[in-house]
């Protein structure tokens, strides 16, 4: 018995030199083209491939499409008011918050609560503002008794830098002025 593992059938797995050889004599030749493979040839070569310039154009078409989308949802959440309102009642208390950016956090008792003689005052209204000028008034109209009208806008979300409170004064008008 021979070797188990020889076989008779080695040509056809690896090639032999001679193949190499008639295979690099072939590839060394000219070939000769008809002209209908020359003209075929020729349009391969001059034509350009639109398909990805497509696929570039609605890569980028839906990156803008998505920052747009994104940039439009953080402006409505954090930049556009979605209540503009007013509230009535007595300005208790007025405090400059914050160490780099400070804003004035302001409580008030709502009118709502100072008429209902029933019910326990829960909590009051809080409102946040950026001007020092509106702050300075409320601040003359703290604890006075007199009450107010405060202008604000709410939006739905809440900036760090913007105050504790996503409601922020725009007027505030005591009673007796106009």
């Amino acid at each position: 018995m021979g070797n188990l593992f020889s076989d008779k059938y080695d040509d056809h797995f690896y090639s032999s030199k001679k193949d190499e050889e008639e295979q690099k004599k072939k590839e060394q030749q000219p070939v000769e083209e008809t002209p209908e493979e020359r003209e075929e040839r020729e349009l391969r070569e001059l034509t350009y491939d639109r398909s990805s310039k497509r696929k570039r154009i609605l890569i980028i078409g839906g990156v803008v499409l998505l920052v747009l989308g994104v940039s439009i949802a953080l402006w409505l959440r954090y930049f556009h008011p979605y209540i503009v309102s007013e509230e009535r009642g007595v300005i208790l208390k007025v405090q400059s918050e914050g160490t780099i950016l400070k804003t004035y956090e302001v409580q008030m008792i709502s009118e709502k609560y100072i008429a209902d003689t029933v019910r326990a005052y829960k909590s009051g209204f809080e409102f946040t503002i950026k001007s020092d000028s509106l702050a300075a008034k409320a601040s003359r109209l703290q604890s006075t008794g007199r009450r107010v009208t405060v202008k604000y806008e709410e939006f739905k979300g809440m900036l760090p830098w913007r105050g504790e409170t996503n409601r922020f004064a725009t007027d505030i008008i005591a009673d007796g002025e106009n």
